[in-house]
């Protein structure tokens, strides 16, 4: 039976570049940092970025981490838009909450989901 989830393990190309996004960008807390792994926790949540893989960089299906913004969707999406980030979709409102699909530096598949008001 699985308790719960450990990690997420994410391929990067460039890990300087995919530090300096998750932790500059997404204003996450980098933990450790090595050429080939490196650590950003996110809110208790260990994102493993894992030099040693290919990446694939295709929206083709596969892993999404969902983000919860620090305010609202809207205000992060100028932010990041300002900071460069690659949005894939625009802002979607459902009876669940409202999502919006962005890319890390690496081109893997990130999303901010905010529940319903």
């Amino acid at each position: 039976m699985a308790v719960g989830v450990a990690s997420v393990w994410l391929p990067v190309q460039d890990m300087d570049r995919a530090v300096d996004f998750y932790s500059r960008v997404l204003g996450l807390s980098v933990k450790s940092t090595s050429p080939d792994w490196s650590e950003i926790d996110a809110n208790g949540l260990m994102i493993g970025l894992n030099g040693r893989e290919e990446t694939s960089g295709r929206a083709e299906g596969g892993a999404v981490i969902s983000f919860q913004p620090e305010g609202e969707i809207d205000g992060e999406v100028k932010r990041l838009t300002e900071a460069g980030v690659q949005f894939t979709g625009p802002i979607s409102d459902h009876p669940w909450g409202r999502i919006v699909p962005f890319k890390d530096s690496e081109g893997n598949d990130l999303q901010f989901y905010a529940p319903p008001a």
